[in-house]
């Protein structure tokens, strides 16, 4: 059944109804992912960490206890950090709040259906928007504002890609509520704490806390101290309206055309929809400049953060043309998560709404996004690669292989050794002048278990047995990889599944290389069945972020690299099928320890452009993969 009005494009402004810091909130429990998106915990997850933090806001939480797949994740209440123990990969973590008319206060999830046909839940601040036009029978909701190129369709429960117009299934599912708190929050629930509960904490973030109370609280003194001398001014009073809401109702929070007179009449609303009004009658700021008008195009959305709850994120946007700003008018850079910009997000925000208290005019910059594609390329100005005859190379579901006996193999890269030295051989960790330890466990023919060799180049020493038995447990490709090493003997492949690599040259520039055009090369792996040589046969495996776009300068430097990643994708050695370092989800399609440049026009996240030294560093790791400049053809 279609439903009724007209679609919405979402808006950055803020949204939903304000309430008191005393009111009751929802607590979502977020943590930071590579591409800089605050992903939620499940709400039962969440009820977890709530309850540890009841007992010791200092402690804790192992994730594991409550789910099993979580079992690697702790989170540091302290350092409000995640912390994956087996990798050592360290991501911010925060506590947020919402509304509980929102979805997570009625338990509602909104998810899409990823390439392995799971479900994949949306971020919650996209959660809430789809959910509050859901609510209002919109037929459509385009969240292209919030930075997402998609139109989600109620009636047929799809997203679309606007860009490649590929449209996936969409649902929405009933779940357990997100924990539910009332009152003002403790500080050491919402901040890093001290390690003496004594004294107050002097972190970065309590400070900006103590220094903008001190700031408000001074306010509040000036309006007094007003009102006691009875001093009036007879300039009409104009009201401003700040509120403190996480979700998104496309409602700008400030008037289209706000005056500021230059009398002593400055009224700040606080709170937003009737509730938690203060008034500010009387302050007297003696800089304030006679009038100061802000057209309609410079509207100010400030999308407060719960009593500075969200310390890294805090979005004070202008959405005007940078263009059309007034001169003299100071610009406040935000800091961004990789920690450049002179001012942090909180004080900034502070800053902002004083200077706008009293009269003065500031324009709030947000944090840099990262550019991660270069601006559209017409398909006639895709070029070759100079010096390279191809555009594109195709992996098929296995290479075939020439059957290779293991013993074969380890007698064509070793030589027995007679003189068996002292020490111990680093597979089995038995010495090398007593038998192997997987003697009596396996049995190959010409292979006794008091054999030595050593290989050809590096000189390692090992038993044959146990030679053999390290290579019939990998990939079985002819080639040997000595385990002290790593050095490769022989022409090593790897399990990289089926898909397609294209390359091109595009007339783009890469930051640091502006006197060059730029490779762009572009992988595309679908989703699959494993195999006999991945980790789970018969198993389904997901490809996440695919095609996946790639760039090197076009230079002599760079086609050398590209030739030589051409050659380990020819022996499929780019990706693998495994667990995701930064997600956590097994049985997907992973880097394989060759870096790539992923980023086109910045290096916001490390990985970007400038970077002098990448080409030299993914040169060396193709080396160790047994990809060197020797395998290059002229």
């Amino acid at each position: 059944m279609a439903r009724p009005g007209s679609g919405v494009l979402v808006s950055m402004g803020g949204g939903g109804a304000g309430y008191s810091p005393s009111m009751a909130r929802v607590v979502v429990w977020e943590w930071l992912n590579e591409h800089c998106r605050w992903r939620p915990y499940s709400a039962a997850v969440c009820h977890h960490i709530e309850n540890v933090l009841k007992g010791d806001a200092r402690g804790t939480v192992i994730l594991g206890q409550l789910d099993e797949q979580l079992a690697p994740y702790v989170i540091d209440l302290q350092s409000m950090h995640q912390f994956r123990q087996d990798t050592g990969t360290m991501r911010p973590a925060q506590r947020n709040f919402y509304d509980p008319s929102s979805a997570p206060g009625k338990g509602i999830v909104w998810e899409w259906e990823n390439d392995c046909g799971s479900w994949t839940a949306y971020d919650m601040e996209l959660c809430v928007s789809v959910q509050n036009a859901y609510e209002k029978q919109h037929p459509w909701l385009d969240l292209s504002s919030l930075g997402f190129s998609y139109v989600v369709d109620f009636d047929g429960m799809s997203q679309t890609n606007r860009q490649s117009q590929r449209k996936r299934r969409i649902r929405r599912r009933m779940d357990l509520a997100y924990p539910l708190i009332a009152g003002s929050i403790p500080k050491s629930q919402s901040w890093p704490v001290g390690t003496n509960s004594g004294t107050p904490c002097t972190c970065q973030q309590c400070l900006l806390v103590h220094s903008t109370r001190a700031a408000s609280n001074a306010i509040l003194a000036l309006q007094q101290r007003r009102k006691l001398f009875g001093t009036e001014g007879g300039a009409k009073q104009t009201g401003a309206v700040v509120r403190q809401s996480n979700t998104f109702a496309g409602t700008s929070l400030w008037s289209a055309s706000t005056t500021v007179a230059g009398g002593h009449h400055n009224n700040i609303s606080i709170g937003g929809g009737g509730g938690g009004k203060v008034e500010m009658s009387g302050v007297n700021f003696p800089c304030t400049p006679a009038l100061v008008t802000l057209p309609t195009k410079h509207l100010l959305t400030i999308n407060g953060q719960n009593n500075l709850n969200r310390p890294g994120t805090q979005r004070i946007t202008v959405t005007a043309n940078r263009g059309t700003i007034p001169p003299g008018v100071p610009a406040l850079p935000v800091k961004n998560l990789t920690g450049s910009g002179p001012f942090h997000p909180a004080l900034a925000g502070m800053t902002g709404i004083l200077m706008c208290a009293a009269g003065l005019p500031v324009c709030l910059t947000r944090a840099p996004k990262p550019i991660l594609h270069p601006p559209p390329v017409n398909k006639n100005d895709l070029k070759p690669v100079p010096g390279i005859n191809s555009i594109r190379r195709k992996t098929k579901k296995k290479h075939t292989r020439r059957g290779k006996n293991p013993q074969d193999v380890v007698r064509r890269y070793t030589e027995k050794i007679k003189t068996l030295p002292d020490e111990d051989c680093t597979i089995c960790m038995e010495r090398l002048n007593t038998a192997s330890g997987y003697d009596g466990v396996l049995t190959f023919k010409g292979i006794k278990a008091e054999l030595v060799g050593k290989l050809g180049r590096c000189g390692h020493m090992y038993h044959l047995l146990c030679l053999v038995a390290m290579y019939n447990n990998g990939n079985k490709d002819g080639s040997l990889q000595c385990p002290t090493c790593k050095a490769i003997y022989g022409e090593k492949t790897g399990t990289q599944p089926p898909g397609k690599m294209e390359y091109h040259v595009i007339p783009h520039s890469l930051p640091g290389h502006s006197e060059t055009k730029t490779i762009s090369i572009v992988y595309d792996i679908p989703a699959g069945i494993q195999t006999n040589e991945h980790p789970n046969p018969g198993k389904k495996y997901s490809a996440r972020g695919f095609p996946r776009h790639c760039y090197l300068p076009d230079n002599e430097h760079g086609r050398r690299v590209l030739k030589l990643l051409i050659t380990a994708w020819d022996r499929r050695l780019i990706f693998t099928i495994g667990t995701s370092s930064t997600t956590g989800e097994t049985d997907t399609v992973v880097w394989n320890e060759i870096h790539h440049k992923t980023e086109f026009g910045s290096n916001l996240t490390g990985h970007g452009y400038p970077d002098p030294n990448y080409l030299d560093n993914v040169t060396r790791e193709l080396a160790a993969q047994g990809v060197g400049e020797d395998n290059l053809k002229d």
